[in-house]
């Protein structure tokens, strides 16, 4: 690169201005010493990046500049001046060059390594809360509904694709090379299988989609539906593209583990995830608009609830689709790592994310753990002086969770005893678009 190009690369204002005021403000007096000095040397100048005194012939050395983020300041820059006191040359460009390769040489192995340990913490992080999750999920049955049949198998979706990842990334780290080497079927067995499960993971999220709109839009019956569709849809379907990709893989770019992922291939898995992205967000937004016009009209607790199941879902897919829709337009800047290491977290957090927006964060779960929590310190004779003993009564309702299903199940709830109350609760039934225009 020349100066001009060089200086553009510097993206903070006052530091291309303090490079452009040094190399003014040399010009003068590297005019008098070609005067009054002796023998050949190279001027004092300027490559864009850094300044340059006034050099006799050899190497000229300086610290790596500190403000690339890329950069090791703790590295040197060189730059030859030759015997006639003219500044190198690089053979290719016939440009003036300095050398700045040892700058980043290293900080490169660095960003591997820690995007390593980032991808190995993130992962197992998240198979620990995705595990709490499906105990919780499993231990209160109060909560057992389809809905709920659907986070869970997205669940073991997302553990599976955190295992296969972690045993993966430790066969290709550059400590273990080696392993690769000696083993390299399994190795790629194993992307496979990473990118078979990272297919099914946005595939379930389209089946919570579907099945959201399904369950207020296009059913025109009340009654459960079957998930045996949404188990072809989130475990099968997912199998064609990842055998594709192998194939693919294997005929066109057979490169060590599959590691590399400079390849137009890397569409055949980004592709369906795309289209499951795209079609799930339409379908969310359609059932948003059906509910905001019911909650126009009516405001039953009924639409309160499904528009808390349906905004849970609707946060997923950006924050589970960042890497696929922000990568392939990354700007070729020097600060570009941050951009890698964000988008690092939120694909290697996913798991976490997934359990803390439908597990964590539900209220409907964080009422059932209480319940149980007095429950069990009542089993055990814990309660203070002064509390109220807690009775159970069992009753069908029309439960407003935002996970379980409303209108169209019956649950079984557990409640305080209470004094009857005269203040009467507005119920509605949501129905669907078809009965609603027959009707």
């Amino acid at each position: 690169k020349d100066s001009s190009q060089l200086l553009c690369t510097v993206t903070q204002h006052t530091s291309r201005n303090t490079i452009r005021s040094c190399c003014l403000s040399n010009t003068v007096v590297s005019v008098l010493d070609v005067l009054f000095s002796a023998g050949p040397f190279c001027n004092r100048t300027w490559d864009g990046w850094m300044c340059w005194d006034d050099s006799p012939p050899g190497t000229s050395m300086q610290m790596c500049p500190s403000y690339f983020i890329d950069f090791d300041p703790s590295e040197t820059v060189t730059k030859i001046c030759n015997p006639d006191g003219q500044w190198f040359h690089h053979p290719e460009s016939k440009r003036v060059w300095s050398n700045y390769t040892l700058c980043s040489a290293h900080s490169k192995d660095k960003l591997k390594v820690n995007l390593y340990y980032l991808a190995m913490a993130g992962h197992g992080i998240s198979i620990v809360s995705l595990i709490v999750s499906l105990v919780i999920f499993s231990y209160l049955k109060s909560l057992s509904c389809q809905r709920i049949s659907l986070h869970k198998n997205m669940f073991i979706s997302f553990i599976f694709n955190s295992v296969f990842t972690m045993g993966w990334l430790s066969m290709t780290s550059c400590g273990s090379q080696t392993i690769s080497a000696i083993n390299p079927v399994s190795c790629k067995i194993l992307a496979t299988l990473v990118q078979y499960t990272a297919t099914s993971n946005y595939f379930w999220m389209l089946c919570e989609g579907i099945y959201l709109h399904t369950l207020i839009i296009v059913a025109v019956f009340v009654g459960e539906q079957q998930l045996f569709w949404y188990y072809v849809l989130g475990w099968v379907f997912p199998i064609f593209p990842a055998i594709t990709y192998a194939l693919a893989r294997g005929f066109y770019f057979n490169d060590t583990c599959w590691i590399s992922a400079n390849s137009h291939l890397v569409y055949i898995i980004h592709g369906p995830i795309h289209a499951a992205l795209f079609v799930n967000l339409f379908f969310l937004l359609n059932v948003i608009r059906v509910l905001i016009t019911k909650l126009r009209k009516t405001h039953c607790a009924e639409s309160t609830a499904y528009m808390k199941a349906v905004r849970a879902t609707l946060i997923l897919i950006p924050l589970l689709g960042v890497q696929y829709i922000l990568m392939p337009w990354i700007p070729d800047i020097y600060d570009k790592q941050v951009i890698y290491i964000f988008v690092s977290v939120l694909s290697n957090f996913q798991g976490l994310l997934v359990s803390i927006i439908l597990c964590f964060c539900n209220a409907e779960a964080q009422t059932a753990l209480r319940r149980k929590w007095v429950q069990w310190k009542i089993a055990w004779g814990k309660t203070g002086l002064g509390e109220t003993p807690f009775v159970s009564h069992h009753f069908n309702c029309h439960t407003t969770s935002s996970i379980v299903e409303t209108s169209r199940a019956t649950c079984s709830a557990e409640v305080p005893a209470e004094v009857p109350s005269h203040r009467q609760t507005e119920t509605c039934h949501l129905m669907p678009v078809g009965q609603q225009e027959s009707g």
